[in-house]
């Protein structure tokens, strides 16, 4: 369960989240989305957060919960719970607000929120091309049918968190 940090007003359930952006879209405002697990903060995520921030006036990060983290990366993960890893994210000045989901993918969280731009990383482009691959990116449809855009962020090589991992147990091995 998702708590509420008292000196972070920007961690979010979803309906409060729905409500804050339709006053910031109201405003004039252009609102950015992004999801994922988001275990062991590295540079890959901070500069892939950065960009996305880039894009627009507000930076919404989706936070896939502990249960849909442990289905999309296995039972291992993630090490640092939801809790944790929302507050550390929503700390970033980059970031505007964060919300979890405990969905497998944040079609829902996407539908509700209606971003006027869903950022993913590069790794997610189809073989070939700079273009998305639809069929790992459930998410861009609804944004793409309510009239918003989905755009990559180049993927920063040798960083992400299972890279991250191998080398801290190659390093220190299985037993720490």
């Amino acid at each position: 369960m998702m708590i509420q940090h008292p000196t972070l007003p920007n961690i979010q359930d979803r309906s409060s989240l729905a409500a804050i952006l339709r006053e910031r879209q109201a405003a004039g405002q252009f609102v950015v989305f992004t999801n994922g697990c988001f275990d062991l903060l590295h540079l890959g995520h901070v500069r892939y957060l950065q960009a996305a921030r880039a894009l627009g006036d507000v930076l919404v990060v989706g936070l896939n919960s502990d249960a849909s983290t442990r289905l999309l990366k296995g039972p291992k993960r993630p090490l640092v719970t939801e809790n944790e890893r929302a507050e550390v994210l929503a700390a970033l000045a980059c970031v505007d607000y964060v919300t979890i989901f405990e969905e497998p993918t944040a079609v829902a969280l996407v539908e509700l929120l209606r971003p006027d731009v869903y950022v993913k990383g590069g790794d997610y482009a189809a073989p070939g091309g700079p273009v998305f691959d639809a069929a790992r990116l459930p998410e861009a449809a609804p944004v793409l049918a309510a009239g918003g855009q989905v755009r990559l962020i180049p993927y920063l090589s040798g960083h992400s968190t299972s890279e991250l991992i191998e080398r801290i147990v190659r390093r220190f091995g299985a037993g720490g």
